[in-house]
């Protein structure tokens, strides 16, 4: 059988999904690499991946993909991990620096300005280094690992999925994983949605969730209940009923705003519903 090559984000917050393929056999069947969100929506665009975690934004603008169901990097309260960093609260606020990790959070900041923050700042792209970016601007987007590691007694912050929950009621989709539609056709009888639902349920279980605690306290030098609250209580790992009405609602406002082109039709893999959990 033909391995498919996924593309996968080095951050923390996928850890528990790719538990069976780092931890189990599941890896047998597949070429893995890491990358950022941004890197990994490119690949797949580029067909040098197959399979990868895609910003939900990127699903958007890259044609000839299917959904794997069930599966997701949410938010249904405040994430933590997606801050809008200010030096002057946001009703001041006249320009900002968007880290090009995730066009997904780039998307989600720019609806919020548009349509509830009110405001029209000047955007710019940049690397994530904080100290570079308010610099240069009043405010900047931060995003995963770095984004958790801000020492938010320093600034005014806002976690952007508090701020759309706060507005829409409704949890926010940043990432899911996808498939080149193309590339199914190398894969017959492999159930793709459910070997990646599996890894997901895996790694959230008790024992594993406490290993990645272990080893992702060390790498970011942050403390064990730090990364356990985060893991267990600010990422929503399903993309249940809400969560697709929140996908949808985003990929409206991002296109009304500009920020994203035509809302895309959700296309799921062999026509699973997904999970309403």
């Amino acid at each position: 059988m033909h391995r498919l090559r996924i593309s996968a984000i080095s951050y923390l917050n996928t850890a528990p999904l790719m538990w069976d393929f780092d931890h189990g056999s599941a890896g047998k069947n597949f070429e893995i690499s890491y990358t950022l969100p941004s890197s990994c929506a490119a690949a797949l665009q580029a067909g040098t991946a197959d399979i990868g975690i895609i910003p939900a934004a990127a699903y958007a603008i890259i044609p000839g993909l299917t959904i794997l169901p069930g599966v997701a990097i949410a938010a249904k309260r405040s994430v933590r991990s997606i801050l809008l960093v200010s030096q002057k609260p946001v009703e001041s606020i006249s320009s900002v620096a968007l880290d090009t990790s995730s066009m997904t959070s780039v998307a989600l900041t720019k609806v919020l300005f548009a349509r509830w923050f009110r405001r029209d700042p000047h955007f710019e792209s940049m690397s994530p280094n904080l100290d570079h970016m308010l610099e240069h601007h009043d405010s900047a987007l931060l995003i995963g690992d770095p984004a958790l590691k801000v020492d938010r007694s320093k600034f005014i912050t806002y976690d952007l999925a508090e701020e759309w929950i706060s507005f829409t009621g409704r949890p926010f989709v940043f990432a899911f994983w996808a498939v080149r539609t193309a590339a199914l056709e190398s894969v017959p009888g492999l159930d793709l949605a459910q070997v990646f639902q599996s890894s997901r349920d895996h790694g959230l279980v008790f024992a594993n969730v406490e290993h990645i605690v272990q080893d992702w306290s060390a790498r970011l030098d942050l403390p064990h209940n730090v990364v356990r609250t985060y893991l267990q209580e600010n990422i929503y790992y399903y993309l249940d009923r809400d969560c697709l009405e929140g996908l949808e609602l985003f990929y409206r406002y991002g296109h009304e705003c500009g920020a994203l082109p035509v809302p895309p039709e959700l296309r799921f893999l062999d026509s699973v519903k997904p999970v309403n959990t």
